[in-house]
């Protein structure tokens, strides 16, 4: 086999370098972005010190970046083949009667490899980094000045020997289970409204919400306010952890238990379970992207015309990448299966790309 000689050897070397620098320069670039809006938010905050907010930003780049993966195989596959092109190896390589398919093996392999070891390796380690990151943004922001900056606020609903609650919260406490700048809204168990209750912040006790510096609001009565208020509920720590972690904040090899123990509290686990297949079809999907790559590459030598040929890669990966978005997000509501959705795109791409490799070597 070509991969373990020394010609599939040097390719291999090259085809990873490749991918590996387009995915660092683009972790750079979105490190130095997030880096410079956390500063701009800094300003609200008299604790988010430059230090702070340098390594808010390191937390959350790799969360981030993850998303880059197939990009990083697109244009590294280009950039690595075009390279070779332009240099003749590659028709020093297919004189001596190396194919297409020979020589596309290392790059194949570099991209599965890559794929593994961001599911098995870089994914735990950037969710929990995600988690990190936003409990020192909850830290630097939402307590110092009661906001999170994100786009949407946390919501949740319960039930109680009280009636029905919704929940509003900035975000979550970092330290302990609760929740920060809350109301809650009070319903009857008839569904007439009952009261609103403001506070700082609500722990999470069992059997009832222990709320900070509340003040209650009603139809009937003048607002009144305590130093502590006591809420019931039914709700469960992990109940309420589950119900506003986002997927890409559990690790590859934590989701089966999160699924299960989601499964088992009674709550939606399609979102997990789609991240979890998503995951498992990275590989292929890098795979995939490696022979879009290839099929806009190889004809360089042949016929001429980079730039054409590098805007339809391009255009290419932005396709199957939208078709990935797509998909995943008609699993996400439910009309796709969680594993077509996830599985489909990279099957569908790696397909495509290898039936225009062999339109294009094998006529």
């Amino acid at each position: 086999m070509l991969l373990f000689s020394t010609f599939g050897r040097y390719l291999t070397k090259r085809f990873a370098r490749a991918i590996l620098s387009v995915f660092s320069t683009f972790f750079f670039l979105i490190g130095t972005l997030d880096f410079v809006e956390l500063m701009r938010r800094a300003g609200d905050s008299p604790i988010a010190t430059t230090p702070r907010i340098v390594q808010l930003a390191l937390f959350r780049a790799p969360a981030v970046a993850e998303q880059i993966f197939p990009f990083a195989a697109l244009f590294g596959g280009m950039f690595a083949l075009l390279t070779l092109s332009r240099k003749l190896e590659l028709v020093v390589a297919r004189s001596v009667g190396v194919s297409a398919w020979q020589f596309l093996q290392p790059a194949a392999a570099v991209a599965g490899v890559i794929g593994l070891i961001s599911i098995m390796v870089y994914n735990p380690l950037a969710a929990d980094l995600k988690r990190k990151a936003t409990a020192l943004e909850t830290r630097l922001f939402v307590r110092a000045s009661g906001k999170t900056g994100a786009a949407q606020d946390i919501w949740l609903r319960q039930r109680s020997v009280d009636g029905q609650a919704i929940i509003r919260a900035a975000g979550a406490l970092p330290d302990e289970d609760g929740l920060s700048q809350v109301t809650f809204f009070m319903f009857n168990h008839d569904g007439s409204f009952k009261e609103r209750v403001d506070a700082k912040q609500a722990v999470l006790l069992p059997g009832n919400w222990e709320l900070a510096e509340a003040r209650i609001t009603s139809a009937t009565q003048e607002p009144q306010s305590f130093a502590s208020y006591m809420v019931a509920t039914t709700l469960e720590p992990e109940q309420m952890r589950q119900s506003f972690t986002p997927p890409d904040a559990v690790g590859f090899w934590s989701m089966p238990t999160v699924i299960d123990r989601t499964q088992r509290a009674g709550l939606d686990t399609t979102p997990y379970e789609l991240r979890y297949q998503a995951l498992m079809a990275r590989p292929l999907l890098l795979i995939a992207m490696v022979l879009v790559a290839a099929s806009v590459s190889l004809r360089f030598f042949r016929f001429g015309g980079v730039t054409k040929l590098v805007i339809g890669g391009v255009a290419a990966g932005f396709v199957l990448y939208v078709a990935t978005q797509l998909s995943e997000e008609l699993g996400s509501s439910g009309i796709v299966n969680p594993i077509v959705a996830a599985w489909l795109p990279a099957a569908l791409g790696t397909m495509l790309g290898t039936l225009a490799l062999l339109h294009q070597e094998d006529g």
